[in-house]
């Protein structure tokens, strides 16, 4: 409904407006929880905007060959900058300030959108009148009630979040109360994280592609991050630790890309924006749920148990992964089957004056293409 460059371009000046809304008050000592959550929040409404309007212009600038390479390539990069964010954050805050850590956030969202307006996108038009909101709003939700392809898409998604949430929700309480780490240092631990999330991308990502599937590159991932929630239960000496995050970053990034790319491919070209939206939507709330239900329990029992756990209920999930497996959606296709037109002899030919004359065709779908929609 609305030009994604321009759409871009407004999120990242809201991005801004709440990054520096942060620095702002700091420097007049009015930031607390509170006002920390609250800002979290708009920067997390901001990111629901952005990320579905990004993630649609990938397929438009790839063909579907070239797509799990440029999906590699956006958590490329994702991951570089998740190397020198939190480095570079965790030096300014040494030197400078919280204050300066939230300015500096803000004028990177600046800097974005100058790169967006350098940019000239497809300007399609579209061909027949837009929807409202409401009407797209509702023919979301029919096709995702009425399409099984992107259910089991959405429930894989679900269920690697989920898990995965244990990574952000426990892993800085491990740092700060277990490691006894200072904030500095608690930003290389997610440096090192973005530095196993870059070697998966380079080195393991393309290695598994030529020798598993994409569904069992999923389960290979969440194997390994099973592997790292025990490490972190177990493992008190900081320089090992961070070993156990760039593993922690390679599982991540392994599970991520694949589940990823399986979703591009099972959404049609014209609900690709409103589809990644849901896809991400449904990926944060499992996030988002699975930090409440990790933090609360870690708090009443510990967390070196509750890591234990999600450790054992990862691994005791890993069957559900492969009833549901995402390898259809490497055969899958939207484009229309070709159509074979047989000409029967008219019974009368019209002469150039006669009229007016009635054309009708007969369409027979073949019964074999019609039962493989439905079982797809």
């Amino acid at each position: 409904m609305v030009n994604r460059r321009k759409l871009l371009c407004f999120i990242n000046l809201w991005l801004a407006g709440a990054a520096g809304l942060l620095s702002i008050l700091g420097s007049f000592h009015l930031v607390n929880p509170y006002v920390l959550l609250f800002s979290v929040f708009l920067i997390g409404a901001g990111f629901a905007f952005h990320s579905p309007a990004w993630s649609a212009i990938v397929p438009d600038v790839v063909i579907d060959e070239e797509l799990p390479s440029a999906a590699t390539l956006g958590g490329l990069q994702l991951n570089v900058s998740g190397i020198i964010g939190p480095a570079l954050g965790g030096i300014l805050l040494y030197l400078f300030g919280a204050n300066w850590v939230f300015a500096v956030n803000a004028l990177c969202f600046v800097a974005v959108i100058f790169a967006l307006l350098q940019w000239k996108g497809a300007k399609a038009q579209p061909e027949f009148p837009l929807e409202n909101f409401i009407e797209s709003f509702a023919n979301t939700i029919r096709y995702v009630r009425y399409a099984p392809a992107i259910q089991v898409v959405l429930a894989r998604n679900i269920l690697f979040a989920f898990f995965i949430s244990v990574i952000p929700a426990l892993m800085p309480v491990v740092g700060l109360k277990e490691l006894h780490l200072q904030p500095c240092t608690l930003g290389l631990l997610f440096t090192s994280m973005g530095a196993g999330s870059v070697f998966g991308a380079v080195f393991v990502l393309p290695w598994a592609r030529q020798r598993f599937s994409s569904n069992a590159s999923t389960v290979l991932a969440n194997i390994l991050v099973a592997v790292v929630y025990l490490f972190m239960a177990f493992v008190r000496q900081p320089s090992i630790f961070m070993i156990v995050a760039a593993l922690a970053g390679i599982g991540w990034a392994l599970g991520a890309s694949e589940l990823w790319v399986a979703g591009q491919r099972a959404i049609p070209g014209w609900a690709r924006g409103r589809m990644s939206a849901i896809v991400i939507m449904v990926s944060q709330g499992a996030i988002s749920l699975g930090g409440i239900v990790w933090g609360f329990f870690s708090q009443a029992a510990g967390v070196n148990i509750m890591l234990v756990i999600a450790a054992v209920t990862l691994a005791l999930s890993l069957p559900l992964a492969a009833r549901l497996s995402i390898n259809f959606t490497t055969s899958l296709s939207f484009d229309p089957p070709p159509i074979s037109c047989v000409m029967s002899p008219l019974v009368y030919n019209p002469q150039p004056r006669d009229g007016p004359v009635a054309i009708t065709f007969e369409f027979e779908v073949d019964r074999l293409y019609w039962r493989g929609t439905r079982k797809l």
